[in-house]
C-alpha cells in the first residue's frame, strides 16, 4: 500500500496509467482521434493551468436586441 502509483522524478517520460470512461465519453473521443490519450492529456493539462473554456449555449454572451443597420444595407 506503500507504493507510489507513479514515479514523480522521471517528468519528461510518460508513465501508464488506468483510468475508467463512460462508453459514451470515449465514443465521442475515438470519434475526434485515433489516439484517445493526447485528447485526455491535453484536456487534463489544460484543466491543471485552469485554461477551461466552455462553450456552451449557457455560456454565450449574446445581445437581447442587435443593433440595427443604417437604412438601405438592408435587401429589401
Amino acid at each position: 500500500m506503500n507504493e507510489q502509483p507513479v514515479d514523480y522524478r522521471r517528468t519528461s517520460e510518460k508513465v501508464e496509467i488506468a483510468i475508467r470512461l463512460d462508453s459514451e465519453l470515449l465514443k465521442q473521443v475515438t470519434h475526434l482521434t485515433n489516439d484517445p490519450s493526447k485528447v485526455i492529456e491535453t484536456a487534463l493539462r489544460q484543466w491543471l493551468r485552469g485554461e477551461t473554456r466552455r462553450d456552451d449555449d449557457l455560456t454565450r454572451n449574446l445581445l437581447r436586441n442587435p443593433p440595427v443597420p443604417p437604412r438601405g444595407e438592408w435587401n429589401d
